[in-house]
Parts: structure tokens; sequence; C-alpha cells
């Protein structure tokens, strides 16, 4: 294999060349790849979504269908003349008159092809029933107890009070269930769910049930109203309807909740079971049962994930008394998705095999005039000046051609002229060496320079009081007054440049005593008040009295608060100024001692935070900084064993975190001036 990828391959630059073009054949089709598999996820998700959007739509009519059926009952009942004509009868506890009836309403279920659990009902002035009969979810016809009373429903007294039909989604409280017997079929266990809430939408579920009902009033002779007929389908344990959705519409999953609990499911558990009495995850309570909102989406399913949409269910007052539910699984729709990209990305690596196999005789024609100006090259390096290419054409490697060709033209040109050259290199070299001694000395004076910083003060002092004493006596019209200004600025700023150094150099150990760190920080903040740093800058103070007493030399922390106070200050200069925050409160677990200096100045770029304890660094223009002042402060926090941070967000301010221990062992004291500072 390696013989035969020699022969093909059977120079370096065509390697490369043959790899260039299949790498970016590679990254070409890869991209392409990548993309189109997104837009397949993409497609497949909106797909999902619209096909979970058209599952709703034929949820709802089948729901409402039901609905509309479960009312034509109690219609074609009302309507009925026997029903009419036998109702005062009826109520009188006459038995021909209530078999009649109950010869009606038996006429009307066995006609009707419903399915599932129904309760129908002839209903008095008070709502007492008068006569009923309840279907099971068998078909099985049984009587109704006609001593209770359907009075505690609300739909019912809406019907008795007002006179107008409805048909909605109701409650039907357990005593209510009790009496026609149907306690039973609606009694659901509550079963923990995960990512449920902590309780139940309604307090209810379990034992009350949901149903499709339907109540018409009856009307006497005089027209007011004396009864009602009420027709109502038991959701609860009723897999009728969720079944015949699932089967006729082709629907995954569909659900009927109470509340936030399914009574009327086809979703299964693990163990093959209708999940039955599980309850709904929290986004979707929260969006459709509190909020009364459409959810469609991702959302965990008893124990998977589903792409879903649920709808509020309402009863005839508004209310949001439960959910309707369809979903299909995730899983089917990433099995596909998977299945697309793997074929994708097959595409893909064959099209990067061929790319790879069509570029090596592509790459031979273009090495080929490569090829015979390295044979020139060669020839050129043994010393034969009069080898020469043969350029054809107008491209790129014809050009090269002929710039080799007038390169070794130059070249014999060149060869004399370099002898002249050498002749002049002797006394080049002297020079360069003599440049290179004078540069040893400069820099030997600089490292002297540096060693007698500290010499400097006492001069510097003595210049900057004589330079004030002639100053305050020098006329204010006298013209060499602004010079005198001027030496006076420069001389304090050499000071400050000396001070700095010595302040770095003298690092080494501290003279630790009891401080109270908030007095601190309240008188260098009322001493600081009158810099006319911090004219247009307020001072604010956040200090936790809980703060106890900690060792430590308050002179040098004084000096590290200090400097941090003035770059702030200088920081909010171009915002017009500010407020700097000092904040003073315990390290957690008592560690410590924590203090927050806060700016709302321009920031700090996270590439200056990486080197803003450095000596001598600095982003101060020339004159207005040493680059000493962070470093002097990293090193007095770090001589009391403690911790600076540093939080910055451009545009918007920093804040430096100094975490200092309560306690310094080992530490030099003073002999006197023991006491808080």
């Amino acid at each position: 294999m390696r013989r035969f990828l020699s022969l093909l391959l059977d120079r370096r630059l065509q390697i490369v060349l043959v790899a260039c073009f299949s790498l970016v054949a590679a990254l070409t089709v890869g991209l392409n790849a990548l993309a189109v598999s997104q837009v397949i996820r993409d497609y497949l998700e909106t797909a999902e979504t619209d096909l979970v959007a058209r599952d709703m739509d034929l949820a709802n009519a089948f729901y409402q269908l039901k609905l509309d059926e479960v009312a034509a009952i109690s219609y074609r009942l009302a309507l009925d003349p026997w029903v009419n004509e036998g109702l005062p009868d009826a109520i009188r506890d006459r038995p021909e008159a209530q078999q009649l009836i109950d010869e009606q309403i038996t006429n009307k279920i066995t006609v009707l092809a419903l399915g599932g659990t129904h309760v129908i009902a002839v209903l008095d002035r008070s709502g007492n029933v008068v006569v009923g009969r309840v279907m099971s979810a068998e078909n099985e016809l049984l009587p109704m107890v006609t001593s209770g009373s359907l009075a505690g429903l609300p739909i019912v007294e809406s019907v008795l009070a007002t006179g107008e039909a409805q048909a909605a989604t109701e409650i039907a409280p357990a005593e209510l269930l009790r009496q026609v017997g149907l306690d039973d079929q609606a009694l659901i266990q509550l079963v923990d769910t995960p990512r449920a809430m902590s309780q139940p939408f309604d307090p209810r579920e379990g034992t009350a049930g949901l149903a499709l009902m339907g109540v018409r009033p009856l009307a006497g002779d005089d027209g007011q109203v004396v009864g009602a007929v009420l027709s109502a389908h038991l959701l609860n344990n009723d897999f009728t309807l969720v079944d015949r959705i699932k089967e006729v519409a082709g629907v995954d999953t569909v659900t009927v909740f109470f509340g936030d609990m399914r009574v009327s499911t086809n979703v299964m558990t693990e163990d093959e079971e209708r999940a039955v009495g599980t309850r709904v995850s929290e986004d979707v309570y929260q969006r459709v049962l509190v909020q009364g909102l459409d959810y469609v989406g991702r959302a965990y399913v008893v124990d998977k994930w589903y792409i879903t949409r649920y709808e509020p269910l309402r009863s005839h007052t508004g209310d949001v008394v439960g959910s309707i539910y369809v979903g299909a699984r995730e899983s089917a729709l990433q099995s596909l998705s998977t299945r697309m990209s793997n074929q994708v990305a097959l595409i893909a690596l064959v099209s990067i095999v061929l790319a790879g196999v069509i570029a090596i005789p592509v790459s031979r024609v273009i090495l080929r005039p490569i090829a015979e100006l390295v044979r020139a090259n060669q020839r050129v390096a043994q010393g034969d000046m009069t080898a020469r290419v043969q350029p054809e054409g107008q491209g790129e490697l014809a050009v090269l051609g002929r710039t080799f060709n007038s390169m070794v033209e130059a070249l014999q040109e060149t060869q004399k002229k370099l002898l002249r050259a050498f002749e002049n290199m002797a006394e080049t070299l002297q020079e360069t060496q003599k440049e290179l001694l004078q540069k040893e000395k400069l820099a030997s004076m600089g490292q002297l320079a540096a060693g007698v910083a500290h010499e400097l003060n006492n001069p510097l002092g003595t210049i900057l009081l004589y330079s004030n004493v002639v100053h305050k006596e020098t006329p204010e019209d006298d013209p060499h007054r602004e010079d005198l200004q001027r030496v006076i600025a420069e001389t304090n700023r050499c000071k400050s440049i000396v001070r700095n150094l010595l302040d770095f150099a003298r690092q080494n150990q501290i003279m630790a005593r009891p401080t109270d760190l908030n007095d601190l920080l309240r008188r260098m903040a009322a001493e600081q008040a009158p810099n006319p740093k911090f004219q247009n800058v307020r001072i604010a103070l956040e200090l936790d009295p809980e703060v106890p007493a900690i060792q430590a030399d308050p002179l040098q922390l004084q000096q590290v608060f200090i400097n941090l106070l003035e770059n702030g200050a200088e920081a909010m200069e171009s915002k017009g100024g500010g407020t700097l925050t000092l904040t003073t409160r315990l390290a957690p677990l008592g560690q410590g001692v924590r203090v927050s200096v806060a700016d709302q100045g321009t920031g700090i770029s996270e590439e200056n935070r990486a080197k803003l304890f450095n000596p001598f660094y600095t982003t101060k223009p020339v004159g207005k900084g040493t680059g000493l002042g962070l470093a002097i402060v990293y090193g007095i926090v770090k001589m009391h064993r403690g911790q600076i941070q540093v939080q910055s967000e451009e545009g918007k301010g920093t804040t430096f975190t100094i975490t200092l221990p309560l306690k310094l062992s080992g530490m030099p004291t003073p002999e006197v001036g023991f006491g808080t500072i």
C-alpha cells in the first residue's frame, strides 16, 4: 500500500497539494453536511409540531362531537312529549308516569351508539332525580336511585335558574357520583410523578369525576321551568373517547386531565399500563391550568419526553377544570433525524474520498512547471549560472519562470557586487563592536541609577522645599512663576516615583496591631473628601457593624485603600464622576473580613486584568503613573496573608475585594501604642 501511494504521490509538494485539496473538500462538504443535517432536524421538528397541532384539531373535533352527542340526548328527551306530559305525575311518584319516562330514556339510549359510561336523568324543579338511567362502559343499563338530588351541580343550578340549556365539561363531586353508583369508577389513586407540582391543582382530584354534561330545561304549559334533563359522560377510567381519537384520527397519544391528573389516557407507563393517576409536569401546569393558555413544545410526560400540545378545558362558567393533550414521542423524531444525519454523513464521506482521488492527477498537471523549476534551481545551486527555464503561457507559474530567469541573471551581477561589499564589512564590523560597548555602558548606568533611587529622595525634597519658597515669594505677574509651578509639579512627580520605588522595595515586614477596619475606612473617607481628585466623586460607606477588629498594620492598609480609591476616582473621570462604595462584611465561615472597593468607572479589559499586579505595568499615559501602585497593594495584602480579587466589566466599573484574616500569628508587634485603630 505504501509503495502504491509513493508511486501516485512521488513528490512531497504533491502530497501537500492533494492534502490541501482534500482538506478544502472535507471542510466544504462537512459544513454543507452539517447545514443539511440542521435543516433536516429543523424541518422534522417543524413537521412534528405541525403534526401535533393537526392532532389537537382532530382531538378537539372528536371531543366536541362527543359533547354534542351528550347534549343531543338531553335535547331529544326535553322535546319528547311523553316526558313533558308525564313529568308532573312522575314527580308525584306515580309509577305509570315514571315507567313511561324511563321507557323514553331507554329508547333514546339504545338507539344511539354512545359507548362509555353515561348518566341520563330527568330532574324536577329542585334538581331531585325523578327518573334516571346509568349506562356502564359495557353498555349495560342500570337504574338510578331516585331519592338523590343533582342540584349541587353548578350547571344544573344554572339551567334551572336561567332556563337556558348548557353543555360543557364539568366536575362531578364524589357525593353526587355516589348517588348514581359511579363513585368507584371515578376513584383514582394519585401517582407520584417526576417533574409534577407538589400539590394537585384541585383538591378533589382522585375522588371527584370529570364529565361531559348537557342539561336542558323542561318547561310547563305556562312557560315556567318545571325540571330539566341531564345527560353526562363520565371520563374517569373511561377510555372509549381517547382510544377512538387514537384509532380513527391516527393520533399517537391522547389524554384528558381533571385538574393536573390523568383520568382518561392511552399514554402507557414502563409496565405497559395506562398512566391513569399520573400528573402533568410543572411547566405545563403553570401555563395551561394557572394561566389558561395553550402549551406547545417538549414536555415530560410520565417518564419520557414528548412533542406535545395542551389546551385547557373549561366549565360552563369559563373556569379551567382540566386540559386535553395530544403528543408524539420525541424518541421517534430523534431516531428519524439520526438515520437521515447518518445518510448525509455517509454521502459526505464518499464525496471527500472522491475529491482526494481526483486531486492526484490534477496535482501532477499543476506541479509539472514547478518540477522543471526545481531542476533549474538545483543546477544554480551547483554553480551553473547558465540554467534557464522555458515558461509557457501567462499564468502565475509562467511569471515565476520568467522571474527565475531574471533572478539568475541578477545573481551573476550580484556576485561582482558582493566581492566589493566584503571589503567594506571589516570596517562595518569594527564600528558595530564600538556601538555594542556603548550600549553595555548605558545598561550599567541604568542599573546604577535604579540602585541609588532612594538617594534622590533628599535632594528632591530640598528642591521641592526651595521651589515652594521661591514660588511663594514670586509675584503673581512674574513670568517665571509658571515655570516654578512646573518645577514643583515635576518634583512632586519624581518624589512620587521614588516613593513608589522605595515602598515597593520595603515590602518585607508589617507591624501588626488590633485594627478597626470600619473606623479606619471612615477616617480615610473623611480625609479624602477634600482631595481634588474626589471633586465629582461620592464615597459611600456600607460597613457591617458586626465586623470585629483584626490584627493588621493600619498604616499599610491605609496605603492600600487610598491607592484603590484614587484609582477608582481616576477611572470615573472620563464619565464625569460617580460613586465609590466601600463595603465591609464577614467572610464565609468566619475565616476573616472582606473589604470591597467598587467604582463606576470604565472597567478593565480581561487582557489587562491578567497583568494588573505586575510591577511597572500601567495603562495610564506617560507621566500619569509608575505602574507600582497595585503591585504595592498586592504585596501588602500578601504580607497580611490575605487575598485580593478583581471583578470588572468594561463600561460599568470595577470591584476590588480584599480578604484579610482575623489574626496574624508570628508577626512582629509594636512595643508601644497598642489599641484599636
